[in-house]
């Protein structure tokens, strides 16, 4: 038996350009799931909403995500989580630090830190905060 962890971003109304979004960036495949197709909400303003999606490549990259509906609670929340991106080829790594940094607020500019070659933090224009980082050993 082997156990995978995903992340899964929860949006209100951002999640298909979220999915698109981190396409672009990670590459892969992008499936979603509507309400419109029986999946959670069933008020018509909300039918073409993602109920689940995700984005699946090759390099191991895979992320989930939803629109809450509006009848549940939703906050976004300052500091929820870090999507932590974690490789050991740096070209790889500066490439996904500026595609997600297309719109994105810089928390910790990309380059050298004291437990690592390569660091950097930024929140994306969904509000979403990444790490990205060389992985070195402990």
């Amino acid at each position: 038996m082997s156990i995978t962890t995903t992340t899964h971003l929860n949006f209100r109304g951002d999640a298909r350009a979220a999915l698109e979004f981190y396409r672009s960036v990670f590459g892969g495949e992008i499936t979603i799931a509507t309400h419109r197709q029986g999946y959670g909400t069933t008020d018509p303003a909300e039918a073409d909403l993602v109920a689940w999606g995700q984005v699946l490549s090759a390099n191991g990259f895979h992320v989930m995500a939803f629109d809450v509906p509006a009848s549940q609670s939703y906050d976004a929340g300052d500091k929820p989580v870090y999507v932590s991106v974690r490789g050991t080829d740096q070209d790889e790594l500066t490439a996904c630090w500026k595609g997600l940094s297309d719109g994105a607020t810089v928390i910790q500019d990309l380059g050298p830190s004291g437990w690592t070659p390569l660091y950097g933090m930024l929140k994306d224009r969904f509000g979403v905060t990444w790490v990205i980082d060389v992985a070195v050993a402990y």
